[in-house]
């Protein structure tokens, strides 16, 4: 593909709101009308065009096949688009409509989902795990008899880094991988040592569904994708296999982007990374996680769920170059960070060579998710490369002379 084609084809998907409830369209009577986003600030306006061209010339630059880009400032979309293909040797563009797979951004909507159903007195994050899951166990039997419903969002169980993972990737089943964790020698004691898993963190699924009579993805569905509109999330293989409009994955070979397949990894522990979605699903999402929709996901779940609960500062660096190592710690399901006076609250995911990155500042009110269809190299730099450049916009915003 020449660099003439993957700069036009970009433009198919861009659906950039720059003021453009300024042309006019005649519409059927039929037809129901969307309100009118009200005009951009021009220091906003400044922002979103210099990040969208940094965030072009990047995709051309790296040769990566695809993306979508959603920003959400407040409670309205002010950026939206699709760059590259879906898959490389086919023309069809990535649009606001394709769907990805969001790898371990699922974390986040298991942790706020726990965090509605305990808000709603379902349980407490101090009930002992093997309340709702007797068979679960540890090397050492009296851990796992302390071991409470908050340790698992806050990867805080004390099993080493990413126990199990790879018994996932095989596909084997819930059930025996539950009975592998005795097998397991503890790294530290719970809620006083950080370890990342996916194996563990899905002992909320069986929690969840102990409390409620339903399984994960019906409450995943129910609770979360239907009410907040985003009708093309699911999580399962199928959904993102039938869909007409799905990005593939990538992998990089002998200097190239070459088109993988979906396999069915992850699937079985959607928890974990199991969740697919478009950037339209996501938008949807960054307004209910800054706030906006509180019928469905109410303000005391966020601020409980984005609480730092432990340091990281011993795990790889966060956003490398942007974040001290000791000034980043992890809630539950997120990532939070502290750069300065600001707090982001942030998660990447990385499943089946799709790669996705979610992050918000939930005191300004303005929010970024990124999906790619490879493990690009502009993922390490798309969150960073957003919030230097919304700093600066920032600083001109609070220059202006308010009346």
């Amino acid at each position: 593909m020449t660099n003439i084609r993957r700069i036009l084809l970009p433009l198919l998907g861009l659906i950039l709101i720059f003021g453009c409830n300024q042309t006019e369209h005649r519409t059927p009577m039929s037809a129901k009308l969307r309100p009118t986003p009200p005009p951009l600030h021009p220091v906003m306006e400044e922002f979103l065009k210099d990040y969208n061209a940094f965030f072009q010339d990047s995709m051309i630059l790296s040769g990566t096949p695809g993306a979508a880009v959603v920003v959400v400032k407040d409670s309205q979309v002010v950026y939206m688009r699709g760059f590259g293909v879906r898959a490389e040797g086919n023309p069809s563009p990535i649009d606001e409509n394709t769907v990805f797979r969001i790898g371990s951004l699922s974390k986040g909507f298991a942790g706020i989902l726990a965090g509605m159903l305990e808000n709603e007195g379902k349980f407490a994050w101090y009930d002992k795990v093997q309340q709702y899951v007797p068979d679960f166990s540890l090397s050492d039997p009296a851990q796992a008899e302390r071991l409470e419903v908050r340790h698992i969002l806050t990867q805080t169980t004390g099993l080493p880094y990413h126990s199990f993972s790879n018994l996932i990737e095989q596909g084997f089943t819930t059930e025996y991988i539950l009975s592998q964790f005795p097998l397991a020698r503890l790294a530290g004691k719970e809620g006083n040592y950080f370890s990342y898993q996916n194996a563990a963190y899905c002992l909320i699924e069986p929690v969840l569904q102990n409390v409620t009579g339903k399984t994960y993805r019906e409450l995943l569905s129910e609770r979360l994708f239907k009410p907040l509109g985003m009708n093309a999330a699911s999580c399962d293989y199928e959904a993102i296999a039938n869909s007409p409009n799905h990005a593939l994955p990538h992998r990089y070979r002998a200097g190239i982007w070459v088109a993988d397949s979906i396999t069915h990894r992850y699937y079985n522990y959607p928890a974990a990374g199991g969740v697919n979605a478009s950037i339209t699903d996501m938008a949807e999402w960054l307004k209910a996680l800054l706030g906006h929709k509180q019928s469905v996901v109410p303000v005391e779940v966020l601020k409980d769920v984005f609480t730092p609960v432990i340091a990281t500062g011993l795990e790889r660096p966060v956003l490398r170059g942007f974040i001290d190592r000791d000034s980043a710690y992890y809630g539950k399901g997120w990532r939070i960070l502290e750069h300065g006076p600001d707090t982001l609250v942030y998660h990447a995911g990385f499943v089946n060579n799709y790669h996705s990155e979610i992050a918000l500042n939930y005191r300004d009110g303005i929010g970024i998710c990124v999906l790619f269809n490879a493990p690009s190299p502009l993922a390490g730099r798309c969150i960073s490369g957003f919030f230097k450049r919304w700093e600066v916009a920032r600083r001109k915003l609070n220059a202006i002379p308010h009346s």
